[in-house]
């Protein structure tokens, strides 16, 4: 059911609507938002989600306008006609019809919208009438190119991609370089460079991703590594993330293909050096599936680690050979204790190898995972991704990485110049003040 909310009664502050269209979207447009409000507290700030209902927004005090449903696809009709199909029948005309009146009444009381995602948000901010913003999150020349030039592409139709010249089409381009569009900020220098050739007003500030990535502290200690470590196990452990995405339930197949990763590397290495992993599970998936896998993989419960920032408080400990594996939602501190990443993850994935990391990922059923989407992301962030087609192949994989330390110092370098460094947010927020000529203070 569409939910209708009331509207918000402007006043003559400057008002800005932000439009997303998606969880990953949502949280880059809430970090966005929160550096405008340090910024100015003239600002009036409320938030439109497309896609779902914005809880990231609620949560921190985000006011939202307009109507709002989730959606049985989630966000992702454009992978399979058959999700576009049910969003249909749920409603999604009705609710699309509700937020461009929304969008535009906005724009008549004399706001100015900030859209964040795909073309989507893009369409529905100059329907507005307003002056706005864009933040570009789903392209990047990256897919197409690198600074060397085209990547090669196998079939006539894979190469047909690049017509336009750019990853963006040229109704894209038309709507980013249009009058009242006064600021489009990129995913990475490449891009920006590429839509600055079609006089589109492009800012290269980073990307928004890799804000809020700081560790907490927390530290897991392997059930081998004595208090004395007198074997030095603690200096020659691997430490491996697992993130098998965020979506249920096709987190819950990709759990059992990156354990099958996981036994092939236990059953090669688990006798000979210790081995740790650190499941990333995310807030909305349910434990007890994951930990039934386990089980199933000849994994056992051996413990739990409390962890004071975590708000789900013990973290669960199992064991096999001299391996442990932790299934935690300290995602933050997985991302930079660990050596690699097992992927089957979008933004995750990229935010592991912002870090300059090596991440290897495997292609699943979907409906975001698929094989398509994994080959794509091995063209987004070039060299920091290994394709593995097999979970049992990952052993020479990961041998390959540890004997080649040039290509690891090259995937260092390639994650911050594919996706930035942090601090984005604060300064696309800054670019926004001033393109969208709105009152500091």
């Amino acid at each position: 059911m569409v939910k209708f909310l009331p509207p918000l009664q402007l006043t003559s502050a400057m008002q800005l609507l932000c439009l997303s269209n998606g969880h990953g979207e949502d949280l880059i447009a809430l970090r966005i938002l929160q550096a405008l409000q340090r910024r100015s507290k003239q600002l009036q700030l409320a938030a439109l989600p497309i896609v779902g209902q914005g809880e990231f927004y609620r949560a921190h005090g985000i006011p939202i306008v307009g109507a709002v449903q989730s959606m049985p696809s989630g966000g992702f009709i454009y992978m399979d006609g058959r999700q576009l199909a049910r969003d249909l029948q749920g409603g999604l005309i009705q609710l699309t019809l509700a937020q461009l009146k929304t969008v535009r009444q906005w724009a008549q009381q004399g706001g100015v919208v900030l859209a964040v995602g795909d073309i989507v948000p893009l369409l529905f901010a100059w329907w507005s009438g307003a002056a706005y913003g864009f933040v570009g999150t789903a392209k990047s020349e990256y897919y197409l190119r690198d600074e060397q030039g085209w990547l090669p592409r196998q079939s006539w139709f894979e190469r047909l991609e690049r017509w336009s010249g750019s990853v963006f089409l040229p109704w894209e381009r038309w709507l980013m370089a249009h009058p009242r569009c006064k600021a489009v900020f990129p995913r990475d220098r490449l891009t920006r460079s590429v839509l600055q050739k079609w006089g589109i007003p492009a800012f290269d500030l980073g990307n928004p991703m890799m804000d809020g990535l700081e560790p907490t502290g927390m530290k897991w200690a392997m059930a081998a590594d004595g208090p004395d470590d007198p074997d030095g196990l603690e200096q020659c452990r691997l430490t491996f993330v697992l993130l098998p995405g965020s979506r249920p339930p096709e987190a819950y197949e990709n759990w059992q293909i990156l354990l099958q990763a996981v036994s092939a590397l236990v059953m090669a290495w688990g006798n000979q050096r210790p081995l740790l992993f650190l499941a990333a599970v995310a807030p909305q998936l349910d434990p007890v599936p994951l930990q039934r896998t386990l089980e199933a993989y000849g994994w056992r419960l051996s413990g739990s680690v409390d962890n004071p920032s975590d708000r789900s408080g013990s973290q669960l400990v199992f064991s096999q050979y001299r391996t442990s594996l932790i299934l935690t939602s300290a995602f933050n501190d997985c991302l930079h204790q660990a050596d690699f990443a097992l992927a089957m993850a979008g933004t995750a994935t990229e935010q592991f190898v912002g870090l300059g990391k090596p991440a290897i990922i495997f292609p699943g059923k979907g409906p975001q995972f698929t094989p398509k989407f994994a080959e794509a992301q091995t063209r987004l962030l070039g060299p920091s991704v290994t394709l593995v087609e097999q979970p049992s192949r990952i052993v020479s994989v990961v041998q390959s990485l540890l004997q080649d330390p040039d290509r690891l110092q090259l995937i260092q370098a390639n994650g911050a110049r594919r996706m930035g460094v942090s601090g984005a947010a604060d300064r696309i927020a800054a670019c926004l003040v001033q393109q969208l000529k709105m009152k500091q203070g």
